[in-house]
């Protein structure tokens, strides 16, 4: 692997097995702005969605798995994931009843930036620069936020053809890149190895966590609101 570039993302460099567990991020401002978060959920007496979404937003940016994610893309599928489907959804559900239209609009804008950001090159940028790391991170969690606000607004059947399409869309990227029959994500090119992976294993691992969990996600929560759309009245209230 020499001659490769020496990626820098946010997180620092890729973790390896035997640094994992110790790669906490300790960046200041970053634990700062946690801080005053919790303090303001402690203020208004947030409900346990919100703590739920601050403590899933530890996780992602605070403990090992920041680092890991320099490693293996797999890995930043996996923040990716977490962050569009259950942190935004949380923060979503935190926040009081809100009238959101454009639910095509939105449903088509998640689409498209979550797509963006997993270009080779716009992906590329964002673990090399941590302006573009963060707009990455904010761009994926405030469409996302304004997808989950839209459905929780929406009416029932709606909402489920919304959630359909983004079902099929997550699983089509990660039928792409499961498929692929090379690696396209330079930054990974040399800290996969480590965890006995190669670049292209890695890819396709991350692939098939779209294709199949993250994809099932957006299904499930279609199939729990037809479910009570179906079921008959006095049952769904």
């Amino acid at each position: 692997m020499t001659g490769l570039p020496v990626w820098t993302p946010y997180c620092g460099v890729g973790a390896t097995p035997a640094d994992v567990l110790a790669r906490w991020n300790a960046d200041p401002v970053l634990l700062a702005a946690l801080t005053l978060v919790a303090a303001g959920l402690w203020r208004v007496r947030a409900p346990p969605a919100g703590w739920a979404a601050w403590g899933l937003a530890v996780m992602l940016f605070v403990s090992p798995l920041c680092a890991l994610s320099s490693a293996l893309f797999a890995a930043r599928t996996v923040h990716h994931v977490l962050l569009v489907a259950a942190l935004a959804p949380l923060a979503a559900w935190a926040l009081p009843p809100l009238r959101a239209p454009g639910l095509g609009l939105v449903t088509l804008a998640a689409t498209a930036v979550f797509w963006a950001w997993h270009a080779p090159a716009a992906y590329a940028l964002a673990m090399s620069h941590d302006g573009a790391y963060w707009l990455m991170q904010a761009s994926l969690f405030a469409v996302a936020l304004w997808f989950w606000i839209a459905v929780r607004a929406a009416r029932p059947l709606a909402a489920v053809a919304a959630l359909l399409v983004s079902t099929v869309q997550m699983g089509l990227l990660g039928a792409l890149l499961t498929v692929a029959d090379r690696a396209v994500y330079a930054p990974h090119a040399a800290t996969t190895l480590a965890w006995g992976l190669t670049p292209l294993q890695d890819q396709q691992a991350a692939g098939l966590i779209m294709w199949a969990p993250a994809a099932a996600i957006y299904l499930a929560v279609a199939m729990v609101l037809l479910g009570r759309q179906l079921a008959p009245r006095g049952a769904a209230a």
